[in-house]
């Protein structure tokens, strides 16, 4: 397919918008042309013989396609919480168009076969690109380490057994030399099973309010500590999975200090909401690692806007309405993120000018990809035509049953938000738009 954007709105890496026209060819960004070139003239010139499809995105921002490096699609064996279908279709919705998939499916991905069954399933989805991780024991067990040769040769892009920690020391030790003599990260889901056990919510005012045990703020950080000393041993690429304390994040930033190769993430629920929020006995407000301190939710800020943390993730984690009506207490962890991440931070940080829309934008596209060394990320002639369409003015009501994802748990029901993703292009193929939805309806 050839596709011409025109009159987009650009940014130029100094949050200053540029009107462009983007000219995609073979998956690519053929050329990019200013603003002040006249675009009829452009699609006389450069379309001549060929079938081209034209996007105006006038007043629209567009950007490299959103990269999101944790999520989970649950397939294989937890279809009735998501497919890799219905997932990645939520993810093109929400405006990404790379996800990393986390291996705590049934089976677990811990084996080169079901490596090749997500990327096979994927293919087949033909919407976003998935990039999947492998376990870093067998069964996410933290008994034996799986075979990170096969894992890395049949696709897997990093180790890790998010969901659990490896409660291990010599096993983390073991799994993170051994990335390191492969080049892989090692992805870090860090929580002390001791401290844990029986918690729902974080420790603190709502948990003795509602007479719940909490999850402790060093339950986090006791595995971030202990991980950064490994990683300085070792020289592994060690990244930490949604980070939430400021305890943890004293430590990341240390350890960035005298030069460990650590880096980490953080998710949206993390940086807008606290324990102080949650209205009730609702699940849809309980996940893992759980709301924190409104001094945590500051932390977390900080440390995104001063490179401590290098990212957003979402951390997709869809369950069904029967289990979330479990309660509070018995309820799995876990809320959806895809299709409110762009809006909830737009909304939140950029419409209220804490953060500058280049700092968002980047957070979300170039900087995942040079953590993970991705050739996405970039919007400039040779790029790989992955783009996302942002309206930015228009408000919406999360409707969580306007979803595309089979997850509807989600505590933003009924927020009024802007910066809605409009197109998704992935290869230079459009793979979800609002006006095509919209013709549907």
């Amino acid at each position: 397919m050839t596709l011409f954007i025109k009159n987009a709105n650009v940014l130029n890496g100094n949050n200053e918008l540029k009107i462009k026209h983007i000219w995609i060819e073979n998956n690519s960004i053929k050329h990019l042309f200013t603003g002040d070139q006249n675009a009829a003239e452009l699609l006389v010139q450069y379309g001549a013989g060929k079938e081209v499809t034209e996007i105006d995105a006038s007043g629209k921002l567009v950007t490299p396609g959103l990269i999101d490096m944790h999520v989970h699609l649950r397939e294989p064996g937890f279809e009735h919480k998501e497919t890799i279908a219905t997932g990645t279709a939520s993810a093109a919705k929400g405006g990404f168009t790379t996800i990393a998939c986390m291996p705590n499916t049934r089976p677990v991905t811990d084996n080169a076969d079901t490596v090749k069954l997500v990327l096979d399933k994927a293919a087949e989805a033909g919407s976003v690109k998935v990039l999947p991780y492998a376990a870093i024991t067998l069964n996410e067990l933290g008994r034996e380490l799986t075979d990170f040769t096969a894992l890395k040769a049949a696709g897997a892009i990093g180790f890790t057994d998010d969901g659990v920690g490896v409660q291990n020391a010599q096993m983390m030790k073991n799994a993170m030399a051994l990335a390191a003599s492969m080049d892989m990260p090692v992805i870090a889901h860090c929580e002390d099973d001791s401290l844990v056990v029986g918690a729902s919510v974080s420790e603190g005012e709502f948990a003795r309010k509602h007479g719940l045990k909490g999850i402790p703020n060093e339950s986090e950080a006791i595995h971030v500590g202990r991980d950064i000393l490994l990683a300085e041993a070792t020289g592994v690429h060690y990244h930490v999975c949604h980070v939430s304390t400021e305890q943890s994040i004293r430590l990341i930033r240390l350890a960035k200090s005298i030069g460990v190769k650590v880096t980490a993430e953080v998710c949206p629920h993390h940086l807008i909401l606290s324990d102080e929020d949650i209205p009730g006995m609702d699940a849809n407000w309980k996940m893992n690692p759980p709301l924190r301190t409104p001094r945590d939710v500051e932390a977390c800020i900080q440390a995104l806007e001063d490179g401590t943390i290098d990212i957003i993730v979402t951390d997709h984690a869809p369950h069904s309405e029967e289990e979330k009506a479990k309660g509070m207490e018995l309820a799995p962890f876990g809320i959806v993120g895809f299709e409110t991440a762009f809006p909830l931070l737009y909304t939140k940080f950029v419409k209220t000018g804490r953060w500058s829309l280049q700092m968002l934008v980047d957070r979300m596209t170039s900087d995942p990809a040079k953590v993970f060394r991705l050739p996405t990320g970039r919007l400039e002639q040779g790029a790989p035509a992955d783009l996302t369409v942002i309206d930015l003015e228009t408000e919406q009501v999360v409707d969580p049953t306007t979803f595309a994802t089979k997850g509807k748990n989600t505590p933003f029901t009924n927020w009024t938000l802007q910066g809605w993703p409009q197109t998704t292009i992935v290869d230079g193929q459009v793979v979800w738009s609002q006006e095509a939805t919209a013709s549907k309806a």
